[in-house]
């Protein structure tokens, strides 16, 4: 985890299937009571997708953490972290695929993204403009 001044709460979550819906509900709720409304969407829809991707490789818990980096009023980081080591690849997902979209749309949608190791996993990260 990078320390980081600023705005900064964090939940971790068992590796079940419950985890995207509760993972999703606590972004919305933090980013509302933050009085960031207009990025509530986007948001728990990304780390849907990355909750998603751990627990379909990861077996452990899954880290979820939301940053407003002191200074940087037009920036929400975003994180979620699991204990697999191995970084995840982007793919070209065909029109007949079910899953493989999940990277392109955090790629896509996000400022600026990443991976880096942790000391028992990865963690994979995205940065949001916040609106002015």
């Amino acid at each position: 985890m990078i320390d980081t001044e600023g705005d900064c709460v964090e939940w971790t979550f068992p590796a079940e299937p419950g985890a995207v819906r509760t993972a999703r509900a606590a972004v919305r709720e933090q980013l509302h009571g933050w009085d960031l409304d207009s990025l509530c969407d986007l948001a728990a829809l990304l780390v849907s997708e990355l909750v998603t991707n751990s627990l379909r490789h990861a077996t452990g818990p899954i880290g979820v953490r939301l940053v407003r980096p002191a200074g940087l009023d037009d920036v929400l980081l975003v994180e979620v972290s699991d204990p697999l080591p191995d970084p995840p690849r982007e793919r070209v997902a065909h029109p007949e695929d079910e899953s493989g979209r999940g990277l392109q749309l955090v790629a896509g949608s996000s400022r600026r993204w990443g991976t880096r190791p942790g000391d028992t996993g990865k963690t994979v990260w995205f940065e949001l403009a916040v609106p002015g």
